[in-house]
């Protein structure tokens, strides 16, 4: 076990809390609500100015949710081992099925406590029907969820501080100390890391990516689809200075491909492009290399930036026609229009003639049955490599429109390894007050791969523990993990907060 760290010059001592929460997003601030319900006082710090507080929290839409029957703004049902399988798919087998579980569980119940901290949801939109049974959609989006959150914790009297990073914490035998913060070392008798992954850290990107074969540096060109402020500075601190229990590989990430023209930071959702499935895929050599059609989207979608990351120069480039319109969710810049596939080759810039053989090998290889987009349809292609297994049609009909893509990553999967306390573990001993939760633990479910929604439904489940566990670890240190994860949800006495298991 690692004993102190050397105690840095600070400006001053910060009285002790019951529960210190480090961190902005859903996850934190799960934790600090759940920790102040479970009677514990609470002092939350966002390391982002008050405008961009929330991290990545702000740029979702949805929660996927567990349901055994229709509920308000879900229909039909999604029951636990579809919720699994799904899971189970995406991820290759790499998650932990207890922990998996027990988030799959928790997000079936998690939408009552939601509400009554005045978070509303609505029914899905169209272009995104295809998750009406499977997530519930926030209304407002993710900036509405947090938003309503924080107003929930300032009403309970949670303290929040902005700008408020935190560069290194103190920990002895395994237990939390104090954390320095502008200066400042602040301590408590429990502490939640939910502080994000390492995603805006471009030294880190490059350097779990490295050097390609054909010597290029990848990461150079991944835009960051969330927040500036996920550096991992805490979860690099904890790992190499304290050695904390790892999992994960830190090339693997929810990475989506995303417009080309994004943003390098806060991109976010409007910059997906939602169209691969409705037509063909090229790199930019104007060759195919992969299946479009191999899933539904909301399954898949988290595939195409790393595979698009593997192409020369890490981009690509999604072509669809007139048929494709009013199909997908447009995102926030128009595609590149043009009447015939030749010029729209020549607009992006693409080999036309390599271009012409791969669309005309594909639209000759296409097999029309009944084309239904909701559905796993018949519509396949024969003869030609890689094949589209679904939603197979001819690129026939102009206009015709192209979309450059990059790799977009929302956050990574390196990250802390927990149990079902949300403890944070050194050499496989749990913390007795130091837990975590989101993005710096997801890698216990999400070994690799995504589907939509499912980033929160963790975020949200071991944020909900992280927070009761760490309330009750500043009370009862000796005996917190002998109690059940979601055991000491109590009243609070706050006027429309209530019980959340009532």
């Amino acid at each position: 076990m690692e004993t102190t760290v050397p105690n840095h010059p600070t400006t001053a001592e910060h009285p002790a809390v019951d529960v210190l929460v480090i961190g902005g997003g859903n996850a934190a601030l799960c934790a600090a609500l759940m920790a102040h319900e479970a009677g514990a006082s609470v002092l939350l710090l966002e390391s982002a100015p008050r405008a961009w507080r929330g991290g990545n929290s702000a740029h979702t839409r949805n929660l996927r949710c567990m349901h055994d029957a229709p509920q308000d703004v879900l229909v039909d049902t999604y029951p636990e081992e579809e919720f699994w399988q799904d899971l189970l798919k995406v991820t290759g087998g790499l998650t932990n099925e207890h922990l998996a579980r027990l988030v799959i569980r928790e997000s079936a119940t998690c939408r009552p406590w939601m509400r009554r901290h005045g978070v509303h949801f609505q029914p899905a939109l169209a272009g995104t029907l295809h998750v009406a049974r499977t997530n519930a959609f926030f209304m407002g989006g993710g900036k509405a969820l947090v938003n309503a959150y924080y107003r929930s914790a300032e009403r309970l009297g949670v303290q929040i501080r902005y700008e408020s990073p935190v560069e290194r914490i103190e920990i002895e035998q395994g237990r939390f100390v104090a954390a320095h913060c502008n200066g400042q070392r602040i301590t408590a008798k429990a502490c939640v890391l939910a502080a994000g992954g390492f995603e805006s850290n471009r030294e880190w990107l490059r350097e779990a990516w490295g050097q390609n074969e054909r010597g290029e540096w990848p990461s150079d060109n991944f835009l960051i689809r969330g927040t500036a402020y996920n550096k991992g500075v805490l979860l690099k601190h904890l790992l190499d200075d304290h050695g904390a229990d790892r999992i994960g590989d830190p090339t693997q990430a929810h990475m989506v491909a995303i417009d080309a023209r994004a943003p390098l930071f806060d991109g976010g959702i409007c910059t997906r492009i939602d169209c691969v499935s409705l037509g063909v895929v090229v790199n930019r050599e104007a060759e195919r290399f992969y299946d479009e059609g191999e899933d539904f989207w909301p399954k898949r979608y988290a595939i195409w930036g790393r595979l698009v990351a593997q192409q020369p120069g890490q981009i690509g480039y999604s072509i669809i026609d007139s048929k494709a319109i009013g199909r997908f969710m447009p995102p926030v810049f128009p595609g590149v229009k043009a009447d015939s596939l030749p010029e729209l080759a020549q607009k992006l810039g693409l080999p036309v003639d390599t271009f012409m053989r791969t669309l005309n090998a594909y639209n000759a290889a296409c097999r029309m049955g009944t084309f239904n987009h909701t559905a796993l349809d018949n519509c396949h292609t024969e003869g030609v490599t890689p094949a589209k297994t679904h939603w197979a049609r001819p690129i026939d009909t102009g206009p015709f429109y192209g979309y450059a893509l990059k790799p977009g990553v929302t956050f990574t999967y390196l990250g802390l390894h927990t149990d079902d306390t949300a403890a944070v573990r050194f050499n496989n001993v749990p913390s007795r007050n130091l837990f975590v939760a989101g993005e710096m633990m997801a890698g216990n479910v999400l070994g690799k791969g995504y589907t939509a929604g499912v980033g929160m439904s963790i975020g949200t489940a071991f944020g909900r523990i992280a927070g009761t566990q760490a309330a009750l670890a500043s009370k009862q240190p000796q005996d917190f993990a002998k109690q059940s994860p979601l055991a000491f949800e109590k009243e609070a006495t706050t006027p429309g907060v209530q019980n959340a298991n009532a």
